[in-house]
């Protein structure tokens, strides 16, 4: 009788990556307003968004199938809102993080021992009869232009990040803790400036008085792998605030984040991890911003 292969959460989602950057779509480069996948964030039925690395597996699926719905939900969860899944429909696989006590043998004492549990959901798009607040309004994006926009100017001055502007570099300078910038002028439009002052600030968290996450990378590839962190935590602040990130990633990085992944299939929770701990960080220092930048302005 033939084994059957465990099924390995790490490895699917890891793989459905590479999959994704080999096809030349990061699945972070989610355009969230206009075509498909244009949720924010995707959400669970209960509203509630999801996090880390099953964002990005949910960013993925709605890529590759064109779901316009925020929404995902389990195939019970369908039925209880009085819908169901259509025939024939694939579901999509996301994680779930959680802790079970053991007793040490050593000690006798309990201890918390971490697990990653997969399950599968449906986007509403692929369910029938659901009630009507998981319809789809129709939006499109609306282009700043080259101006600051108020709203987001409060926010960013709120995090307390220090920037400057001129030059033609965009840069977080780590010794002076300084956040550099060309002047919003010379950006062919708003959501330019501001998604890579978004990336510039997921660096800023970073820092020792705040994050600390630096010393841990300071080789070629944790350089690298630093810039993965901002490139993924630009995008869920920006899926917060309604920006939408334009800045794109250079051949280089691309090509280590390719070798890393199909090295270590943990990185890219590592990543995502690190990467939501950045976005919290930045959305809880503007945390007095106007509520409408919590719904997006975009």
């Amino acid at each position: 009788m033939a084994k059957v292969q465990k099924f390995d959460a790490y490895d699917a989602i890891t793989s459905q990556i590479i999959e994704a950057i080999e096809a030349g779509v990061a699945p972070w480069r989610q355009p969230w307003a206009g075509g498909s996948g244009c949720s924010a964030l995707p959400l669970r039925s209960t509203g509630e968004p999801y996090r880390g690395i099953n964002i990005l597996a949910l960013w993925i699926a709605a890529q590759r199938t064109g779901f316009s719905s925020p929404y995902w939900m389990t195939y019970r969860q369908a039925q209880e809102l009085g819908g169901n899944v259509r025939k024939g429909e694939k579901s999509t696989t996301v994680v779930k993080y959680g802790t079970f006590e053991r007793a040490n043998k050593e000690t006798g004492e309990d201890e918390q021992i971490p697990y990653l549990k997969a399950y599968r959901v449906f986007n509403a798009d692929q369910c029938d009869g659901l009630p009507d607040r998981y319809a789809v309004e129709d939006r499109s994006q609306d282009e700043y232009g080259a101006a600051s926009v108020e709203e987001l100017e409060a926010f960013f001055a709120a995090t307390g990040a220090k920037v400057s502007h001129g030059g033609s570099v965009a840069s977080y300078d780590m010794i002076a803790d300084r956040v550099q910038m060309p002047p919003i002028e010379a950006f062919i439009s708003s959501a330019h400036y501001y998604s890579t002052l978004a990336h510039e600030v997921v660096h800023w968290t970073g820092h020792k008085s705040r994050l600390d996450r630096f010393k841990k990378f300071e080789t070629k590839a944790g350089y690298a792998f630093e810039e993965l962190i901002a490139e993924i935590g630009t995008c869920f602040v920006g899926a917060q605030i309604g920006i939408e990130p334009t800045t794109e990633e250079s051949a280089a990085y691309i090509e280590h984040w390719l070798k890393s992944l199909r090295e270590d299939n943990h990185l890219i929770f590592k990543a995502a991890s690190a990467a939501q701990k950045a976005a919290d960080f930045v959305l809880e220092s503007a945390a007095g911003q106007p509520e409408q930048l919590q719904r997006g302005v975009a």
